[in-house]
């Protein structure tokens, strides 16, 4: 879990409040531009945390979402046996994967306390569609976390979007793709898009903290 919260923090650079203006046109100003606005967000929102730990969700959703390419993750899960699902088959699973990364990274944030992130500069090539930026989780309590994540510039509007997280050597996507995709293969999109759907809507578990 200590991993996921890690990747969880990272992907939650993307997320913004929707009166905030940020250059999606760089995916490293991006980053600090975001994570600021976004630390301010869960500062704002820590008593309807509090009361409903479901309300990271919502937080997820409004905030983190339109910054990561779900349809690409999903299809990346999915993997070539793409081409042979039913075309309202695959739509519905790229649904439910969005709110399984939804639930999943709220999950996560269940262990969000004061953690703090520090930004690697850099400068996106102009040549390059998918670039990884590499951040720094600190923790007053932990060993401070080395998190990179993958973005993917859109060739049509040129913005990036958040594609993968590597937490601790870790790739989510690849993880995600080995477990779903091979679920896929075993027991059909339908059924594992039944069964995503299931452990999505389950409520959160709030984090055990150290006393």
């Amino acid at each position: 879990m200590r991993a996921m919260l890690a990747a969880a923090l990272a992907v939650m650079m993307w997320a913004a409040p929707a009166w905030a203006e940020h250059d999606s046109s760089d995916p490293y100003k991006l980053v600090q531009q975001v994570a600021e606005a976004t630390f301010q967000r869960f500062e704002q929102d820590k008593e309807a945390i509090s009361a409903d730990p479901d309300h990271l969700k919502l937080i997820v959703e409004e905030e983190m979402m339109p910054y990561v390419d779900h349809r690409y993750a999903a299809l990346k899960v999915v993997g070539p046996q793409a081409r042979q699902i039913d075309r309202a088959e695959l739509q519905r699973f790229t649904d439910v994967f969005r709110q399984y990364m939804i639930a999943t990274f709220a999950q996560a944030f269940t262990e969000y306390t004061n953690q703090t992130v520090e930004f690697q500069p850099g400068q996106a090539p102009a040549d390059r569609r998918i670039v990884t930026v590499g951040v720094t989780i600190v923790d007053p309590s932990r060993p401070a976390i080395s998190v990179q994540f993958k973005a993917r510039r859109n060739n049509k509007t040129g913005q990036w979007k958040a594609i993968d997280l590597i937490a601790e050597g870790v790739s989510l996507l690849a993880t995600k793709e080995a477990e779903i995709g091979g679920l896929i293969r075993r027991q059909g999109i339908r059924s594992v898009s039944d069964m995503l759907a299931e452990q999505s809507a389950k409520p959160l578990t709030p984090a055990k903290r150290a006393s």
